[in-house]
């Protein structure tokens, strides 16, 4: 076993992983993309609470109110491209400039869309409120500039996901830095905003030199009008679940705004983001195993199958070891990071925190989705969802306010990530793998 971080295993994992190189493979990128984020959390929980603290609630909320804002319109920067470029890289390596160079170009007409349909958006609901203006105006210019996370899909489509934490935690740490020195400096809310872009830019100039250090050219790209048919037919299913998603991950905070105001918008964001940030552990994991699910889909069925369910099983332990403590420990931990002005944020967290036993699911499931050719399915599982989150918040946001929200994120969740899987005869097999999956132990054991 030739790989660096083998050494610091006990033996009998180290016997087990022995000439299984694949698996090794896996183990080494994940641990990167979890090196990676788990460096930031420490450093962004730390720092991010700072801010909080010294916005305090109101300009806090309205902070995260235009994030949530420019989320709902970024899916056209992104335009679902993630997942179905890293495959075909995969299945065509050959292409790769063609993909990657078309995949650029689609991802920036996306983002200036973004940009011109956010702005404008801000400007019919709030026309009097230019700082709501610059704050969404900034965060959208943002998706534009993210065009260059193409380089990322090429580093994922070949296992190596080492070479994109070097360059995102540099510029991560850099503008953490130049944070910290705004709030020394009592810096106004809008010179936070112009520090988020800045941190974009820093990290696509450093994907670009990474790349280039890798002996690939940026300038070796081309664009290919079959290849931008072939991206947007096959994505377009997921640019709709794309949408989905965001409506039921940030249409809670824009609806609190706009019916509660930016104080609760600040409250429920300080809950949502201490759970949302165990959200990375399903996506390094599942990006990490995606090349070999395809490979494995290719050779043999069976094999397929039982990694799947052990995928979702591990999704399950994960997920459950991160809420159960959590829902106990919600509202001393919040006013330990943000202080008794957040306190209300407490039972939000302890309902939110469940959500993330879904989410892992869903995130688990999206192999098998793009595996299967089945993306029109899930496009529709998550539209519901969203369409139910909508629903659900109109009724309990106006009767529990920020609680309420959370409610209705848990509940649209579970619903589109798990029990519509009963509706179709192929889904009903990933639903009973989830089911089986609550029963971890018995499916991990045999890794």
């Amino acid at each position: 076993m030739n790989q660096n971080w083998a050494r610091f295993l006990p033996d009998t994992i180290k016997a087990r992983l022995e000439g299984r190189h694949n698996l090794q493979r896996v183990i080494g990128n994940a641990g990167w993309l979890f090196a990676d984020k788990i460096s930031r959390i420490g450093v962004a929980v730390f720092v991010g609470v700072w801010i909080a603290r010294y916005l305090g609630p109101e300009q806090f909320g309205l902070l995260s109110f235009a994030s949530a804002f420019v989320a709902l319109f970024a899916v056209m920067g992104s335009l679902g491209l993630d997942g179905i470029v890293v495959r075909e890289i995969v299945l065509n390596p050959e292409g790769k400039d063609h993909i990657l160079g078309t995949a650029f170009v689609l991802k920036l007409c996306g983002g200036a869309a973004t940009l011109v349909a956010s702005i404008a958006m801000i400007s019919l609901l709030r026309p009097g409120d230019s700082l709501s203006r610059w704050l969404v105006g900034l965060a959208a210019a943002g998706t534009i500039v993210q065009s260059f996370d193409v380089i990322d899909f090429w580093f994922q489509s070949q296992v190596v996901s080492k070479y994109t934490v070097y360059p995102r935690n540099a510029a991560f740490l850099l503008i953490t830095l130049v944070k910290i020195l705004l709030i020394l400096d009592r810096a106004p809310l809008i010179a936070f905003a112009w520090a988020g872009l800045a941190e974009l830019c820093v990290s696509a100039a450093g994907l670009a030199l990474a790349y280039n250090l890798q002996g690939q050219a940026l300038k070796a790209w081309r664009v290919s009008t079959a290849w931008a048919k072939k991206l947007l037919l096959d994505s377009w299913p997921l640019i709709l679940s794309a949408l989905s998603i965001v409506i039921y991950m940030r249409i809670d905070q824009v609806m609190l705004g706009e019916m509660l105001g930016n104080n609760v918008v600040g409250v429920y964001t300080a809950a949502t983001r201490i759970s949302e940030l165990w959200y990375f552990i399903p996506t390094a994991i599942v990006s990490s195993l995606f090349p070999a699910i395809i490979r494995t889909k290719q050779t043999d069925e069976g094999l397929y199958y039982v990694r799947i369910q052990r995928l979702f099983s591990l999704m399950a332990a994960l997920s459950l070891s991160i809420a159960v403590p959590m829902t106990f420990l919600s509202t001393r931990l919040v006013v330990m990071l943000y202080g008794t002005g957040f306190a209300s944020a407490g039972p939000v967290l302890a309902i939110h925190i469940w959500a993330a036993l879904f989410v892992f699911f869903g995130v688990a499931q999206s192999p098998w989705d793009l595996t299967e050719n089945m993306v029109r399915l899930a496009m529709f599982r998550i539209a519901s969802g969203a369409v139910l989150n909508i629903m659900l918040n109109t009724l309990l946001i106006p009767a529990r306010g920020a609680v309420g929200a959370a409610i209705a994120t848990v509940i649209s969740q579970a619903f589109a990530a798990v029990i519509l899987n009963v509706t179709h005869r192929k889904t009903r097999r990933i639903f009973y793998s989830q089911v089986k999956a609550l029963l971890f132990f018995r499916y991990l054991r045999n890794i």
